[in-house]
């Protein structure tokens, strides 16, 4: 996860243009609203990164917790979201520390890909332990085995056609082409599971999961999951 965590603290350019950014995180926020069970619910969202729509997130809930791994991003959230008391911006090692099940909901939305099973199954041990018995994780925007770069260029085409910078995203594309992004996939690649094998190692953790009928996001060709703490009888 280091190099991807390097890549998305420099100036990258995995986003085609201004509207592409706002647009993209406005719709995670809209999605992650719809899964916070209360307005008193304390919200996690792991390795969230600029996370620029968060405002909204918080005045929906209780308290948002945002944690990023990447100390250049941690340092724009805090400055970002100052004014916002119910906001707090955390490192994952903070995280790991935080206060068992004290967490009503765990957002970890297009992070699965960028690390590796093992780190993936010890966020989800981590998880497990601060979510409350009647919390939840959505895991979204899961890559598939099958689907490959190709879903994601039609998928980025679409949505630039839909709301408007359609000639944006061809340019940008090319531009991916020959970026750093394009060489560290290359290089590192991106984790991909199928649908059995995140339910299992969910399962592993101590979690009871099932496949969510939309994805969080504009990609729909990406997976999410909601994954409980099993039911006390």
């Amino acid at each position: 996860m280091d190099d991807w965590i390097d890549y998305y603290d420099s100036t990258h350019t995995i986003y085609v243009s201004k509207l592409h950014r706002d647009l993209h995180f406005q719709i995670i926020a809209r999605d992650i609203i719809g899964y916070i069970s209360s307005p008193d619910a304390t919200v996690l969202d792991y390795a969230c990164g600029e996370a620029l729509s968060a405002n909204q997130v918080a005045a929906a809930c209780g308290k948002l917790i945002l944690a990023e791994p990447a100390p250049g991003v941690r340092g724009r959230l805090i400055s970002r979201f100052a004014p916002n008391t119910k906001i707090r911006v955390r490192s994952l090692d903070d995280v790991r520390k935080m206060t068992e099940q004290s967490i009503d909901l765990v957002v970890m939305n297009s992070v699965a890909q960028y690390m590796t099973p093992e780190e993936l199954d010890s966020a989800f041990t981590t998880i497990r332990r601060l979510l409350k018995p009647s919390g939840k994780l959505v895991l979204g925007d899961v890559l598939q085995p099958e689907v490959g770069m190709f879903r994601d260029v039609m998928a980025l085409l679409s949505f630039g056609a839909r709301h408007g910078f359609l000639k944006d995203a061809l340019i940008g594309l090319v531009s991916t082409a020959l970026s750093d992004y394009r060489h560290l996939r290359s290089r590192v690649g991106l984790q991909r599971y199928s649908e059995a094998e995140i339910i299992a190692k969910l399962a592993a953790a101590g979690f009871s999961a099932q496949r969510a009928h939309t994805n969080i996001g504009h990609n729909r060709w990406r997976m999410t999951f909601i994954a409980r703490p099993p039911m006390v009888r």
